[in-house]
């Protein structure tokens, strides 16, 4: 597979931006390849939003009508109002930065009970001022684990 590729003429990239490209990437050097497949993925998830605002689901409708009683009932407006909360969801990026040094984690960082994702330094409840109650938590699992047992009271005569 490697001699096909060495027997082969180098070739320039399709959209002619003056770098090699290949035809495993469609003649395409690896830029405009990586751009033409970002622009494929969001013209494909543009038509799946716009479909799924003009065919509601039938259960969107229902919930968003017993919110709003004193507003007229209209179908359209609460598949309105769903879209863009769908749209916010996607946007957000998973947070990759310590939220007290704002450094870069990765896949490194700690995510503390507090919610918070951290770096190395930064990982324990006392370097970064948690407000996560561990001694209630502990207190909270032993009160499970350890249900008080009380023996019937004898009767006196």
């Amino acid at each position: 597979m490697a001699e096909e590729h060495r027997c082969q003429a180098p070739r320039f990239c399709a959209n002619n931006c003056g770098f090699f490209g290949s035809p495993a990437t469609q003649n395409l050097c690896s830029k405009c390849y990586r751009d033409l497949q970002l622009q494929e993925q969001q013209s494909s998830s543009a038509k799946m939003v716009l479909n799924q605002s003009l065919v509601p689901p039938p259960s969107a409708a229902v919930v968003s009508q017993p919110s709003s009683s004193s507003a007229p009932a209209d179908p359209s407006s609460a598949v309105v109002d769903n879209a863009p909360r769908a749209a916010e969801e996607a946007k957000a990026p998973q947070q990759n930065r310590c939220t007290t040094c704002r450094r870069r984690v990765g896949l490194t960082g700690f995510k503390c009970r507090c919610g918070m994702v951290l770096c190395g330094t930064h990982r324990y409840p006392e370097q970064h001022a948690c407000e996560f109650d561990f001694k209630g938590m502990g207190r909270e699992q032993i009160a499970k684990a350890n249900p008080v047992v009380k023996g019937e009271k004898l009767e006196k005569i």
